[in-house]
């Protein structure tokens, strides 16, 4: 153990060197305006190969809307000395857009240094957690250590747009890979001080609303029927759902349901045109004994007394759709082996909590695999100037280097 951390130790410039060429490949799924993530995983085939890992595996999920016609994902893994058992760390290889490119101090996809600190897109997510998982296995291979049992590396695709071509995929075709006493480590939320280890989500959904009015002249309007105004009454109104759906719960961070009008489309070009169709959408984190249909029910309602108000018509549309996984017990070997080496690493108070932002983990959790999500992470993420600690990629490192090798 002390030889693979002191091997580990002296990995600072690797980190900068994958980081920044990770960056430079924008892996940005289509419905971010991107052509996917197959050159990014070229690179990452590329790198797994030159380690020496003798066990790598391709899924690619077909999908026509990428010009390749498929996202990659891919799985790697180091022999232990249980054959029968794995630990997976699963990373994904997407990251979003930059956003507005005047709020970024550099240019997004190159990567800049300031002592530890490591700026941009997708630095934290998912690199950051990608690299430790690289990096300890390129120690292990180097030291010529075998872990107590495999080490399983997942990198997939999709994730940052609902998972459908990534771990979702995945389990949905191919989860011959796992075996049901396999351990599952996503290392894609965090906290500065380490301490939190997820294993439990809120539900969550996207909604698209549209309202349809008539399109006119802003000099005459009598003769259409202006959208901004229901829709501006709707927005306001989202705010009601935190009042009609009030569950607290301690274990998650804010404990209750969020409701968030988010993105709004664009609706007509000139400043003397009244509006005749408005869009906009709200991003729903839902305490986990509501169910979802429920909560989509209410909505409905709202818009269905908006457009009687405004003689509109509204229609409300699911983009996006996560009913809650079970949670992941607090007893549970993964939980209680990750809480231990993030102990021993970082000389912390980890517990046990639920998180309103969804991952991969809940794939896994809906077919009955234990799997937790834990990272040292500051909280960058989808943010201009996106950073990241080369300090806690390595720390992080260590930790899967702990799990491995402890009994």
């Amino acid at each position: 153990m002390d030889a693979l951390f002191s091997e580990l130790d002296r990995q600072t410039e690797a980190v900068v060197e994958l980081q920044t060429k990770l960056s430079a490949i924008p892996a940005l799924g289509p419905r971010n305006g991107g052509e996917g993530e197959k050159a990014k995983a070229d690179f990452l085939l590329g790198h797994l190969n030159s380690m020496g890992i003798e066990d790598i595996r391709e899924y690619n999920a077909p999908d026509a809307d990428v010009p390749c016609g498929y996202r990659p994902n891919i799985a790697a893994v180091i022999p232990g000395k249980n054959t029968e058992k794995t630990l997976w760390v699963i990373s994904h290889i997407d990251v979003v857009p930059p956003g507005d490119l005047g709020l970024w101090d550099s240019d997004p996809y190159v990567v800049q240094r300031d002592g530890d600190t490591l700026i941009g897109r997708g630095v934290e997510d998912n690199q950051q957690g990608m690299v430790s998982s690289l990096l300890t296995a390129q120690a292990l291979l180097d030291l010529k250590v075998t872990p107590e049992m495999n080490y399983g590396l997942i990198l997939v695709s999709d994730e940052e747009t609902g998972s459908g071509f990534g771990l979702d995929y995945i389990v949905r075709e191919h989860e011959d890979l796992f075996r049901k006493d396999d351990l599952f480590l996503v290392p894609d939320s965090g906290e500065p001080a380490s301490e939190m280890v997820e294993v439990a989500e809120k539900s969550m959904f996207w909604l698209k609303v549209t309202v349809i009015g008539k399109q006119c002249h802003a000099s005459t309007p009598d003769q259409g029927v202006n959208t901004m105004f229901p829709s501006a009454e709707f927005i306001l109104r989202i705010k009601e759902l935190e009042t009609l759906y009030p569950a607290e719960d301690t274990l998650f961070d804010p404990p209750r349901s969020t409701f968030q009008p988010t993105m709004r489309e664009a609706n007509v070009a000139n400043v003397n045109t009244l509006p005749g169709r408005d869009v906009f959408y709200v991003d729903c984190r839902v305490m986990p004994e509501y169910d979802l249909n429920d909560v989509l029910g209410t909505i409905k309602g709202m818009g269905a007394e908006i457009a009687a108000k405004y003689g509109v018509t509204v229609e409300c549309e699911p983009i996006m759709w996560e009913q809650s996984a079970p949670a992941t017990p607090a007893d549970s070997e993964i939980a209680v082996r990750t809480m231990a080496s993030v102990r021993r690493i970082y000389d912390n108070n980890p517990r046990t909590v639920g998180v309103g932002g969804g991952t991969v983990a809940a794939f896994l959790r809906r077919k009955g695999y234990n799997a937790v999500v834990w990272s040292t992470l500051y909280h960058n993420a989808h943010q201009p100037n996106e950073w990241s600690s080369i300090k806690s990629t390595i720390g992080d490192a260590k930790v899967i280097a702990d799990m491995l090798l402890t009994k």
